[in-house]
Protein backbone atom coordinates (compact mmCIF):
# COMPACT_ATOMS: atom_id res chain seq x y z
CA UNK A 1 0.00 0.00 0.00
CA UNK A 2 1.28 3.19 -0.82
CA UNK A 3 2.27 5.78 1.64
CA UNK A 4 -0.46 7.64 2.94
CA UNK A 5 0.41 11.55 3.56
CA UNK A 6 -2.73 14.19 4.50
CA UNK A 7 -2.09 17.90 4.30
CA UNK A 8 -4.18 19.98 6.12
CA UNK A 9 -4.55 23.67 4.94
CA UNK A 10 -4.63 24.91 1.00
CA UNK A 11 -2.36 28.33 1.70
CA UNK A 12 1.28 29.41 0.75
CA UNK A 13 2.53 26.12 3.35
CA UNK A 14 -0.12 24.07 2.25
CA UNK A 15 0.35 24.31 -1.47
CA UNK A 16 4.58 24.06 -1.19
CA UNK A 17 4.73 20.95 1.54
CA UNK A 18 2.24 19.13 -1.14
CA UNK A 19 4.08 19.80 -4.31
CA UNK A 20 7.26 19.27 -2.60
CA UNK A 21 6.30 15.92 -1.42
CA UNK A 22 5.06 14.78 -4.67
CA UNK A 23 7.08 15.54 -6.57
CA UNK A 24 9.86 13.73 -4.32
CA UNK A 25 8.09 10.56 -3.55
CA UNK A 26 6.77 8.53 -6.33
CA UNK A 27 3.92 6.30 -5.46
CA UNK A 28 3.17 8.41 -2.23
CA UNK A 29 -0.45 8.88 -1.83
CA UNK A 30 -0.83 12.78 -1.23
CA UNK A 31 -4.05 14.64 -0.22
CA UNK A 32 -4.35 17.98 0.60
CA UNK A 33 -7.85 19.02 2.63
CA UNK A 34 -8.90 22.99 2.48
CA UNK A 35 -12.39 24.69 3.12
CA UNK A 36 -12.37 26.34 -0.13
CA UNK A 37 -11.60 24.91 -3.84
CA UNK A 38 -9.46 28.15 -4.71
CA UNK A 39 -6.16 29.53 -3.11
CA UNK A 40 -6.06 33.03 -1.80
CA UNK A 41 -2.73 34.84 -1.83
CA UNK A 42 -3.61 36.15 1.70
CA UNK A 43 -0.59 38.88 1.50
CA UNK A 44 -2.78 40.67 -1.05
CA UNK A 45 -6.13 41.24 0.83
CA UNK A 46 -5.32 44.56 1.69
CA UNK A 47 -5.54 45.07 -2.29
CA UNK A 48 -9.07 42.99 -2.39
CA UNK A 49 -10.34 45.22 0.70
CA UNK A 50 -9.24 48.64 -1.44
CA UNK A 51 -11.56 47.45 -4.53
CA UNK A 52 -9.01 45.39 -6.62
CA UNK A 53 -9.54 42.79 -8.42
CA UNK A 54 -7.54 39.89 -7.46
CA UNK A 55 -7.87 36.21 -9.06
CA UNK A 56 -8.88 33.41 -7.01
CA UNK A 57 -6.58 30.53 -8.56
CA UNK A 58 -8.19 26.99 -8.48
CA UNK A 59 -6.30 24.71 -5.87
CA UNK A 60 -5.85 22.15 -8.38
CA UNK A 61 -3.92 24.43 -11.02
CA UNK A 62 -1.44 25.37 -8.22
CA UNK A 63 -0.68 21.51 -7.49
CA UNK A 64 1.25 18.50 -9.59
CA UNK A 65 -1.26 15.99 -11.20
CA UNK A 66 -0.73 13.63 -8.26
CA UNK A 67 -1.66 15.68 -5.32
CA UNK A 68 -5.71 15.19 -4.99
CA UNK A 69 -7.37 17.84 -3.16
CA UNK A 70 -10.41 17.43 -1.01
CA UNK A 71 -12.44 20.38 -0.53
CA UNK A 72 -14.00 20.23 3.24
CA UNK A 73 -12.94 21.66 6.86
CA UNK A 74 -11.23 19.08 9.27
CA UNK A 75 -12.94 19.29 12.19
CA UNK A 76 -10.53 16.51 14.26
CA UNK A 77 -8.10 14.51 14.34
CA UNK A 78 -7.78 10.98 15.19
CA UNK A 79 -4.25 10.64 16.64
CA UNK A 80 -4.74 7.43 18.29
CA UNK A 81 -6.27 5.91 14.80
CA UNK A 82 -4.35 8.44 12.22
CA UNK A 83 -7.20 9.80 11.05
CA UNK A 84 -8.88 13.34 9.88
CA UNK A 85 -12.47 14.01 11.26
CA UNK A 86 -13.79 16.05 7.72
CA UNK A 87 -16.60 18.35 8.84
CA UNK A 88 -17.51 17.30 12.39
CA UNK A 89 -18.47 14.19 11.39
CA UNK A 90 -16.68 11.90 13.88
CA UNK A 91 -20.05 8.90 13.82
CA UNK A 92 -19.62 8.28 9.91
CA UNK A 93 -16.29 6.25 8.12
CA UNK A 94 -17.29 8.56 5.63
CA UNK A 95 -16.19 11.29 7.07
CA UNK A 96 -12.71 10.18 7.86
CA UNK A 97 -9.62 10.29 5.96
CA UNK A 98 -6.98 8.03 7.35
CA UNK A 99 -3.37 9.00 7.44
CA UNK A 100 0.39 7.28 7.14
CA UNK A 101 1.70 10.86 8.11
CA UNK A 102 -0.14 14.20 8.65
CA UNK A 103 1.47 17.72 8.00
CA UNK A 104 -0.80 20.44 9.27
CA UNK A 105 -0.70 23.44 7.70
CA UNK A 106 -4.24 24.93 8.35
CA UNK A 107 -2.67 28.46 8.94
CA UNK A 108 -4.15 31.44 11.48
CA UNK A 109 -7.19 33.42 11.49
CA UNK A 110 -8.17 37.09 13.06
CA UNK A 111 -7.85 37.29 16.59
CA UNK A 112 -10.96 37.77 18.35
CA UNK A 113 -13.25 41.31 17.70
CA UNK A 114 -15.50 43.27 18.96
CA UNK A 115 -18.87 42.44 16.84
CA UNK A 116 -19.35 45.57 14.99
CA UNK A 117 -15.66 45.11 13.74
CA UNK A 118 -14.34 43.81 10.51
CA UNK A 119 -11.53 41.16 10.61
CA UNK A 120 -9.58 41.14 7.69
CA UNK A 121 -8.11 37.72 7.71
CA UNK A 122 -9.88 36.08 4.51
CA UNK A 123 -11.10 36.94 1.56
CA UNK A 124 -14.76 37.10 2.84
CA UNK A 125 -13.58 39.82 4.94
CA UNK A 126 -12.06 41.48 2.46
CA UNK A 127 -14.84 41.55 0.29
CA UNK A 128 -17.36 42.63 2.99
CA UNK A 129 -15.01 46.20 3.58
CA UNK A 130 -14.67 46.34 0.04
CA UNK A 131 -18.33 46.93 -0.25
CA UNK A 132 -19.18 48.75 2.55
CA UNK A 133 -15.60 51.36 2.02
CA UNK A 134 -17.09 52.30 -1.41
CA UNK A 135 -20.50 53.24 0.23
CA UNK A 136 -18.07 55.58 2.75
CA UNK A 137 -16.16 57.24 0.06
CA UNK A 138 -19.22 58.14 -1.44
CA UNK A 139 -20.84 59.65 1.83
CA UNK A 140 -17.40 61.49 2.91
CA UNK A 141 -17.50 58.80 6.26
CA UNK A 142 -14.95 57.59 7.95
CA UNK A 143 -12.66 54.18 8.51
CA UNK A 144 -11.20 53.13 11.44
CA UNK A 145 -8.47 50.76 11.50
CA UNK A 146 -7.73 49.19 14.88
CA UNK A 147 -3.87 48.13 14.81
CA UNK A 148 -0.90 49.30 14.43
CA UNK A 149 0.84 46.67 12.89
CA UNK A 150 1.72 45.24 9.52
CA UNK A 151 -1.86 44.21 8.55
CA UNK A 152 -3.61 47.75 10.07
CA UNK A 153 -0.56 49.87 8.13
CA UNK A 154 -1.22 48.39 4.83
CA UNK A 155 -5.12 48.25 5.15
CA UNK A 156 -5.10 52.05 6.04
CA UNK A 157 -2.77 53.52 3.16
CA UNK A 158 -4.42 51.54 0.84
CA UNK A 159 -8.07 52.74 1.50
CA UNK A 160 -6.45 55.91 1.69
CA UNK A 161 -4.86 55.96 -1.68
CA UNK A 162 -7.70 54.46 -3.56
CA UNK A 163 -10.22 56.49 -1.57
CA UNK A 164 -9.40 59.66 -0.65
CA UNK A 165 -12.77 61.46 0.11
CA UNK A 166 -12.70 58.77 2.64
CA UNK A 167 -11.37 59.71 6.05
CA UNK A 168 -9.23 57.29 7.22
CA UNK A 169 -8.08 56.85 10.83
CA UNK A 170 -5.96 54.33 12.83
CA UNK A 171 -6.41 53.47 16.69
CA UNK A 172 -3.63 51.73 18.50
CA UNK A 173 -1.93 51.56 21.59
CA UNK A 174 1.54 51.87 20.00
CA UNK A 175 3.18 53.64 17.10
CA UNK A 176 2.50 52.41 13.69
CA UNK A 177 5.26 50.15 13.23
CA UNK A 178 7.04 50.40 16.34
CA UNK A 179 9.00 47.86 15.70
CA UNK A 180 10.50 49.67 12.52
CA UNK A 181 14.21 51.67 12.28
CA UNK A 182 13.82 55.00 13.19
CA UNK A 183 13.99 56.13 9.84
CA UNK A 184 11.69 53.60 8.60
CA UNK A 185 9.02 55.03 11.53
CA UNK A 186 9.87 58.83 9.95
CA UNK A 187 9.00 57.57 6.31
CA UNK A 188 5.70 56.07 7.82
CA UNK A 189 4.71 58.81 9.42
CA UNK A 190 5.50 61.15 5.89
CA UNK A 191 3.15 58.61 3.92
CA UNK A 192 0.50 58.97 6.75
CA UNK A 193 0.45 62.82 6.65
CA UNK A 194 0.63 62.74 2.69
CA UNK A 195 -2.45 60.51 2.58
CA UNK A 196 -4.67 61.93 5.33
CA UNK A 197 -4.54 59.39 7.96
CA UNK A 198 -5.28 60.13 11.23
CA UNK A 199 -3.55 58.42 14.16
CA UNK A 200 -5.45 58.27 17.37
CA UNK A 201 -3.04 56.85 20.51
CA UNK A 202 -5.54 54.88 22.84
CA UNK A 203 -6.50 51.60 23.68
CA UNK A 204 -9.50 49.93 22.46
CA UNK A 205 -12.41 48.82 24.69
CA UNK A 206 -15.23 48.03 22.79
CA UNK A 207 -16.77 48.64 18.95
CA UNK A 208 -20.62 49.86 19.05
CA UNK A 209 -23.08 52.69 17.74
CA UNK A 210 -20.60 53.95 15.21
CA UNK A 211 -17.89 54.48 17.56
CA UNK A 212 -14.51 52.88 18.66
CA UNK A 213 -14.48 53.54 22.45
CA UNK A 214 -11.24 53.90 24.10
CA UNK A 215 -10.33 52.99 27.77
CA UNK A 216 -9.88 56.37 28.47
CA UNK A 217 -13.49 57.34 27.59
CA UNK A 218 -13.13 59.02 24.26
CA UNK A 219 -15.15 57.63 21.05
CA UNK A 220 -13.65 58.21 18.04
CA UNK A 221 -16.55 57.84 15.10
CA UNK A 222 -16.05 55.21 12.01
CA UNK A 223 -18.73 54.24 9.92
CA UNK A 224 -16.87 50.98 9.44
CA UNK A 225 -14.19 49.64 12.26
CA UNK A 226 -11.48 47.61 10.90
CA UNK A 227 -9.68 45.31 13.08
CA UNK A 228 -6.15 44.22 12.53
CA UNK A 229 -4.89 43.55 15.82
CA UNK A 230 -3.05 40.43 15.31
CA UNK A 231 -4.10 36.65 14.85
CA UNK A 232 -4.83 33.37 16.07
CA UNK A 233 -4.35 29.64 15.49
CA UNK A 234 -7.20 26.99 15.22
CA UNK A 235 -8.12 24.88 18.49
CA UNK A 236 -7.89 21.88 16.47
CA UNK A 237 -4.34 20.80 17.36
CA UNK A 238 -4.68 21.55 21.08
CA UNK A 239 -7.72 19.70 20.94
CA UNK A 240 -6.49 16.80 19.44
CA UNK A 241 -3.80 16.37 22.44
CA UNK A 242 -0.64 18.00 20.44
CA UNK A 243 2.29 19.48 22.03
CA UNK A 244 1.13 23.08 21.51
CA UNK A 245 2.82 26.20 23.00
CA UNK A 246 0.53 28.97 25.16
CA UNK A 247 -0.49 30.63 21.96
CA UNK A 248 -1.71 26.84 20.60
CA UNK A 249 1.14 26.87 17.91
CA UNK A 250 2.10 23.11 17.32
CA UNK A 251 5.61 22.59 18.95
CA UNK A 252 7.74 21.44 16.04
CA UNK A 253 11.82 20.26 16.23
CA UNK A 254 14.30 21.05 13.53
CA UNK A 255 12.29 18.94 10.84
CA UNK A 256 9.19 20.74 11.81
CA UNK A 257 7.86 17.05 13.39
CA UNK A 258 5.51 17.42 16.08
CA UNK A 259 7.72 16.69 19.31
CA UNK A 260 4.84 14.92 20.67
CA UNK A 261 3.48 12.77 17.68
CA UNK A 262 6.46 11.78 15.11
CA UNK A 263 3.73 10.85 12.38
CA UNK A 264 2.57 14.62 12.41
CA UNK A 265 4.60 17.86 10.92
CA UNK A 266 3.39 21.08 11.19
CA UNK A 267 4.46 24.19 9.13
CA UNK A 268 3.41 27.87 8.65
CA UNK A 269 1.89 30.17 11.64
CA UNK A 270 0.33 27.16 13.38
CA UNK A 271 3.90 25.65 13.88
CA UNK A 272 6.57 27.02 16.41
CA UNK A 273 9.80 25.40 15.74
CA UNK A 274 12.06 24.78 18.89
CA UNK A 275 15.62 26.31 17.75
CA UNK A 276 18.68 26.80 19.32
CA UNK A 277 18.89 30.75 20.24
CA UNK A 278 15.43 30.44 21.48
CA UNK A 279 13.95 32.93 19.23
CA UNK A 280 9.73 32.20 17.62
CA UNK A 281 9.26 32.59 14.22
CA UNK A 282 6.75 35.43 13.14
CA UNK A 283 3.39 34.42 11.22
CA UNK A 284 4.46 34.81 7.41
CA UNK A 285 4.85 33.80 3.84
CA UNK A 286 8.34 34.45 4.29
CA UNK A 287 8.86 31.56 7.21
CA UNK A 288 5.90 29.34 5.82
CA UNK A 289 7.41 28.36 2.60
CA UNK A 290 10.76 27.31 3.68
CA UNK A 291 9.46 25.44 6.85
CA UNK A 292 7.11 23.74 4.41
CA UNK A 293 10.19 23.01 1.72
CA UNK A 294 12.22 21.28 4.94
CA UNK A 295 9.26 19.48 5.74
CA UNK A 296 8.82 17.98 2.73
CA UNK A 297 12.39 17.30 2.24
CA UNK A 298 12.35 15.94 5.79
CA UNK A 299 9.69 13.28 5.33
CA UNK A 300 10.90 12.07 2.01
CA UNK A 301 14.05 11.21 3.51
CA UNK A 302 12.55 9.19 6.92
CA UNK A 303 10.69 7.43 4.66
CA UNK A 304 13.80 6.37 2.78
CA UNK A 305 16.14 5.68 5.60
CA UNK A 306 18.23 8.58 5.53
CA UNK A 307 18.80 11.53 7.98
CA UNK A 308 16.78 14.61 7.69
CA UNK A 309 18.50 18.04 7.33
CA UNK A 310 17.20 20.57 9.76
CA UNK A 311 15.70 24.02 8.84
CA UNK A 312 18.45 26.61 8.36
CA UNK A 313 16.67 30.01 8.46
CA UNK A 314 17.77 33.58 8.71
CA UNK A 315 15.75 36.70 8.20
CA UNK A 316 16.88 39.25 5.69
CA UNK A 317 14.60 41.78 5.28
CA UNK A 318 10.79 42.90 6.60
CA UNK A 319 8.32 44.17 2.99
CA UNK A 320 5.26 46.60 3.75
CA UNK A 321 3.44 48.49 0.95
CA UNK A 322 2.02 51.69 1.84
CA UNK A 323 -0.19 51.59 -1.67
CA UNK A 324 0.09 50.93 -4.81
CA UNK A 325 3.04 53.65 -5.31
CA UNK A 326 5.16 53.69 -2.16
CA UNK A 327 6.24 51.04 0.58
CA UNK A 328 8.88 50.45 3.01
CA UNK A 329 11.21 47.93 2.72
CA UNK A 330 13.20 47.18 6.45
CA UNK A 331 16.52 45.11 6.32
CA UNK A 332 17.26 43.57 9.04
CA UNK A 333 19.63 40.84 10.80
CA UNK A 334 19.19 37.42 10.81
CA UNK A 335 16.91 37.54 14.36
CA UNK A 336 14.70 39.98 12.53
CA UNK A 337 16.51 43.43 14.46
CA UNK A 338 15.94 46.24 11.85
CA UNK A 339 19.14 47.53 10.29
CA UNK A 340 19.32 51.39 10.15
CA UNK A 341 19.20 50.46 6.06
CA UNK A 342 15.98 50.97 4.09
CA UNK A 343 14.17 51.08 0.91
CA UNK A 344 11.21 53.31 0.15
CA UNK A 345 9.21 54.90 -2.58
CA UNK A 346 8.06 53.26 -5.64
CA UNK A 347 11.23 51.32 -5.76
CA UNK A 348 9.98 49.71 -2.67
CA UNK A 349 6.47 49.24 -3.70
CA UNK A 350 8.22 47.02 -7.00
CA UNK A 351 10.03 45.10 -4.87
CA UNK A 352 7.14 44.27 -2.26
CA UNK A 353 4.86 43.10 -5.71
CA UNK A 354 7.95 41.24 -6.68
CA UNK A 355 8.59 39.44 -3.30
CA UNK A 356 4.83 38.49 -3.50
CA UNK A 357 4.63 37.40 -6.54
CA UNK A 358 7.85 35.11 -5.65
CA UNK A 359 6.13 33.91 -3.00
CA UNK A 360 3.07 32.82 -4.85
CA UNK A 361 5.83 31.24 -7.28
CA UNK A 362 7.61 29.13 -5.28
CA UNK A 363 4.51 27.83 -3.85
CA UNK A 364 3.73 25.86 -6.82
CA UNK A 365 7.24 25.21 -8.21
CA UNK A 366 7.72 23.21 -9.72
CA UNK A 367 5.69 24.00 -12.94
CA UNK A 368 3.28 23.89 -14.91
CA UNK A 369 1.01 21.23 -13.94
CA UNK A 370 -2.10 19.98 -15.07
CA UNK A 371 -5.04 20.14 -12.96
CA UNK A 372 -4.74 17.99 -9.75
CA UNK A 373 -8.00 15.61 -8.89
CA UNK A 374 -10.48 17.21 -6.70
CA UNK A 375 -13.04 15.82 -4.73
CA UNK A 376 -15.83 17.59 -2.36
CA UNK A 377 -16.86 16.07 0.50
Amino acid sequence: MAHRIVILGGGYAGVTAANRLARRLDGADVTLVNERATFVERVRLHQVAAGESIALQPLGQRLRPDVTVVVARAGGIDLERREVVLDGDAASDAGRLPYDTLVYALGSHAAPAPDDAVTLATVDDAWRVRDRVGELAAEHGTVAVVGGGLTGIEAATELAERYPAACVRMVSDVDPGAWLSHRAQRHLRRVFARLGIEVVRGSVTDVRGGAVRLTDGRAVGAGLTLACTGFAVPSLAAGAGLAVDDTGRIRVDGTLRSVSHPHVYAVGDAAVPELPNGRSFRMACATALPMSAVTGTAIADRLAERKPASLRFRYVNQCISLGRRNGVIQAVDGDDRPHRMILTGRAAASYKEAVVRGASWFSAHPGPYRPARTVSM
